[in-house]
């Protein structure tokens, strides 16, 4: 178990935040990615059905239940 207190290389006792172990992936994290895709098509397909589901219970579509509240 590390207690959190280090000594560097000039002999000084370094006791702040140990550094996180760096890893490097194959697959970009940022932008036009996989996993970037698939949440931005579930999120389409659950705004989609939602309005459906807006008109099949209001009887109105999207303009037309905003202008009536």
């Amino acid at each position: 178990m590390r207690s959190g207190s280090i000594v560097d290389d000039q002999g000084k006792l370094n006791n702040f935040a140990i550094e996180p172990q760096m890893y490097v992936t194959d697959q970009p994290q940022f932008g036009f990615n996989t996993n970037a895709e698939l949440l931005n098509g579930r999120l389409a397909m659950i705004g989609f059905v939602s309005l459906l589901l807006l008109e099949a219970f209001t009887g109105h579509g999207i303009i037309g239940f905003l202008t009536s509240l």
